[in-house]
């Protein structure tokens, strides 16, 4: 988000933070996707309740009317406030409520200083579902019931995977909103690694690093980027040696593999 939309986001997230430690969390996070699914469905009340024209104390009074016999109290405060703010477009109405609500689903583990464990596993099964087409397929074809997905997942992670993760990972199967499953999952990955003010590199190596190597490359990292660093690590064997870096959109290639490639395509020119 920018200008306007990034000002009005870090106002409604301060409000959250405030509503946050009285609140059911879980049931706060859970609901709050649920509005950004109404809304996603309802193209003219998302357009009117990001439209600048409108009052926002008639934002706030019509949704609380939509939602105040369906939801908690607490939902309807913090969407209230994320209506009553000013947007660049209703897209970012929309992602601010969905923002609000990762952070509710996450405040559990936040509050155990468990974020490094939510992100691992959110990066983890990111890299089954690449490796396993099959369970690609019987979570993300058109065919395949919402509820069968739903089955399909608690079977698969329950009580092995955080309740946060669980719902997250739900949440990215089940409403992708215009994204693939693998982009929904470091989209939250990333929103988690926001919360705890920090980048996430992804580092792609031939063998596994040890203990001592990966602490050596977050303190490099960390100095670069003059931000906390945490690592998602995946083993490739197929790069042949070196690592791949990549932090947001930025990649640092010293693979062989990558050199080779680099190789091919000055040859090709």
């Amino acid at each position: 988000m920018r200008g306007i939309s990034r000002t009005s986001l870090e106002q409604v997230t301060e409000r959250l933070d405030s509503v946050l430690p009285s609140a059911n969390a879980p049931t706060l996070g859970h609901e709050l996707f649920e509005v950004v699914a109404l809304l996603g469905q309802e193209h003219s009340l998302r357009r009117w309740l990001a439209d600048p024209a409108n009052p926002a104390e008639a934002k706030s009074g019509l949704i609380g009317q939509l939602l105040e016999p369906k939801v908690s109290p607490t939902t309807v405060i913090v969407v209230s406030d994320v209506v009553q703010a000013a947007w660049s477009t209703p897209r970012d109405l929309v992602d601010a409520i969905e923002r609000m609500a990762v952070y509710a689903t996450m405040a559990g583990a936040e509050g155990e200083q468990r974020l490094d464990e939510l992100e691992d596993e959110l990066f983890r099964f990111d890299r089954i579902v690449a490796s396993e087409p099959e369970l690609r397929a019987a979570l993300t074809s058109e065919g395949v019931a919402v509820e069968h997905r739903r089955t399909l997942l608690e079977n698969l992670l329950s009580g092995k995977v955080s309740a946060a993760t669980l719902a997250l990972v739900t949440e990215a199967v089940t409403r992708p909103r215009g994204r693939t499953l693998e982009q929904r999952l470091e989209h939250f990955g990333q929103l988690v690694a926001e919360r705890a003010k920090r980048y996430i590199a992804v580092v792609r190596t031939a063998v596994a690093l040890s203990a001592d190597q990966q602490s050596r490359l977050q303190d490099v990292l960390t100095r670069v980027y003059g931000r906390a660093i945490h690592l998602n690590i995946e083993i490739v064997p197929e790069i042949v040696g070196g690592l791949s870096i990549r932090v947001g959109d930025e990649v640092i290639d010293g693979t062989v593999a990558g050199r080779i490639a680099e190789v091919r395509r000055r040859l090709a020119g």
